[in-house]
C-alpha cells in the first residue's frame, strides 16, 4: 500500500504534488492541467482545470497498481468536495473514524473537513477509476455575485459558510445515474482550447446542481423507490439509453417488461424516478426531441420526419409537437428555412 499526505495550498498543488509521489509529468495548456503516468505505479491520467470563483475540476482516469491512500491534510485550503464515482470504487474516512465508508459505482460522497483535520480516500488495486471531483473555495465561491447559498438546505448552508473550517461534513450519496450522464458527457467534449474550458465549465455546474439536488432529497426522505433494487435501477436506465440511441422502434410498456424482465410497475417506478416520466411520455419526449433536431440538421420534409422517429400519425405528431414546444411543425420548419436564407 501506498499512502500519500498531500497538504496543498490551493487547488492546483494538489495535482503537483500527488505527480511527485506518481513520478509523473504535468502538461498545461489553456489552464488545463494534465498528469499523465504509466509506470509501476499507475496507469492513466488526472486532469485538473480551474474555473472563477474558486471552483475547479479533479478528473480521474487511471488505475492504481497498489492500494493507494490519498491523505489529504485540511489547513489554509479546505475546499468543500463533491465526488461522484463513474467507474470502480473508493473508501473515504476523517482521521478520526476507523470505519471506512465505501463508494461504488454511480454513488456520490459530499465532505469537509476541520481545520487542521486530515481525511483519507483509499482507492484500490487494479481497479479501473473514472472519479469526477468538482472542490469549491467557500471564501472565494461566496463572492459570486450570482451565488446564493440562502436557498440551500440547512445543512449544505452552514457547511458553505463555515469559512473558518470549524465543522466537519460528510455525506455518502446513494445511487444517481442520472449525473453519469453528465460526467460522461465531459469526456465527449471534442473542443480544445478556450471553447473546451467554457463547456466543462457548463457541465461542472450542471453536476455541482445535481449533488445538491440529491443531497436535498435524501435529507427531506425522498430515496431511490423500495420497490427496486440498484441492479434492476441500473438495468433501466439501460434501456432508457436504447431507446434514445433508437426511438422508432416499436416499443410498449409490455413489450419493455417482456424483454428485459422487469414487471411494469418496476419500469414505471423506475423511469419516474428516474426522469419524472411515464414509460410512454419518456418514449414520447425522446422522439419529439429528435424530431425538432431533423428538422434542424436534415432535408427531411415533416411526413418522413413522423415517419423516421417512429409515429404513425402525422396529425398526432404535430399536436403534440405544439403542446411540448408552443409551436407548430410547420411553423418551426419555416423559421429554420428563413433564418438559413437570411444568412
Amino acid at each position: 500500500m501506498i499512502e500519500i499526505a498531500v497538504h496543498p495550498s490551493d487547488s492546483k498543488d494538489l495535482l503537483y504534488q500527488i505527480s511527485q509521489q506518481l513520478n509523473a509529468e504535468i502538461n498545461e495548456r489553456w489552464g488545463e492541467h494534465v498528469l499523465n503516468v504509466k509506470n509501476n505505479l499507475a496507469i492513466g491520467k488526472i486532469t485538473f482545470i480551474p474555473f472563477d470563483w474558486g471552483v475547479n475540476l479533479l478528473d480521474f482516469d487511471i488505475t492504481f497498481q497498489k492500494d493507494f491512500v490519498l491523505k489529504i491534510e485540511a489547513e489554509d485550503f479546505n475546499p468543500i468536495r463533491f465526488i461522484y464515482n463513474l467507474e470502480g470504487s473508493f473508501t473515504h474516512r476523517f482521521s478520526i473514524d476507523n470505519k471506512e465508508h465505501k463508494t461504488e459505482q454511480f454513488q456520490s460522497v459530499i465532505f469537509t473537513n476541520r481545520s487542521e483535520g486530515k481525511s483519507f480516500i483509499h482507492f484500490p488495486k487494479g481497479e479501473k477509476l473514472k472519479i469526477n471531483i468538482i472542490q469549491i473555495v467557500r471564501k472565494d465561491f461566496l463572492k459570486k455575485r450570482t451565488t446564493n447559498v440562502s436557498s440551500l438546505n440547512k445543512k449544505l448552508y452552514d457547511v458553505f459558510m463555515d469559512q473558518d473550517y470549524e465543522k466537519r461534513f460528510a455525506h455518502y450519496g446513494e445511487l444517481n445515474l442520472k449525473m453519469a450522464d453528465q460526467v460522461k458527457a465531459i469526456h465527449k467534449i471534442k473542443s480544445k482550447g478556450m471553447l473546451k474550458i467554457l463547456k466543462v465549465e457548463a457541465k461542472v455546474y450542471e453536476i455541482l446542481s445535481m449533488h445538491i439536488q440529491q443531497h436535498e432529497r435524501s435529507t427531506t426522505g425522498r430515496s431511490i423507490p423500495p420497490s427496486l433494487t440498484k441492479k434492476e435501477l441500473t438495468l433501466i436506465k439501460q434501456i432508457s439509453n436504447v431507446i434514445q440511441k433508437e426511438p422508432a422502434r416499436p416499443y410498449s410498456l409490455d413489450l419493455l417488461s417482456s424483454n428485459y424482465g422487469l414487471s411494469q410497475s418496476k419500469l414505471q417506478d423506475g423511469f419516474k424516478f428516474l426522469f419524472k416520466r411515464t414509460v410512454t411520455e419518456f418514449i414520447r419526449h425522446v422522439r419529439l426531441e429528435q424530431a425538432r433536431d431533423l428538422m434542424k440538421s436534415s432535408d427531411l420534409n415533416i411526413s418522413q420526419i413522423v415517419y423516421t422517429i417512429g409515429f404513425t400519425s402525422r396529425s398526432y405528431f404535430s399536436k403534440i409537437f405544439k403542446e411540448k414546444f408552443g409551436i407548430s411543425p410547420n411553423e418551426f420548419k419555416k423559421q429554420i428555412v428563413s433564418k438559413v436564407k437570411l444568412m
